[in-house]
């Protein structure tokens, strides 16, 4: 039998939370559960960019407006959600980050780097904000 283990946090939108929403999301794992050196730094990674891109793209830095992450845990994989209360995108209209014109762009990067290192990323979108769900399985 799988043992599943949640927790879940609220933050303000506030890019200077960055640091403090990854090391919560990562000791927890740690706690939690042994992982590769490779796997921690997919995870490492991808929940740094699904975090800023939930605080400034989804919520515009806006601090009256809170990111609530999620984190199910168990022997086989590794579930780590970032709701937002921002007005949500069409995720395919965020051009290619890897052709010609966008290499040099500042921005544009995260969701391709999320679904190179994430074995899933799926996103559920409600009137309430926007949902980004990044598995990774062990």
């Amino acid at each position: 039998m799988l043992v599943k283990k949640s927790f879940q946090q609220k933050y303000k939108s506030d890019p200077e939370l960055l640091p403090e929403i990854e090391k919560f999301i990562l000791d927890t794992i740690q706690n939690e559960i042994k992982i590769s050196d490779e796997k921690k730094n997919s995870i490492e990674i991808s929940i740094a960019e699904a975090a800023a891109n939930s605080i400034i793209h989804g919520n515009n830095s806006d601090p009256q407006k809170n990111i609530f992450v999620n984190l199910s845990i168990n022997q086989k994989k590794i579930k780590i959600s970032f709701k937002d209360e921002g007005n949500g995108f069409n995720p395919k209209k965020i051009p290619n980050p890897t052709i010609p014109e966008n290499i040099l762009k500042g921005s544009g990067r995260g969701l391709f780097i999320m679904k190179s290192l994430a074995d899933d990323v799926k996103f559920n979108f409600d009137k309430n904000g926007t949902e980004l769900i990044l598995t990774f399985y062990l």
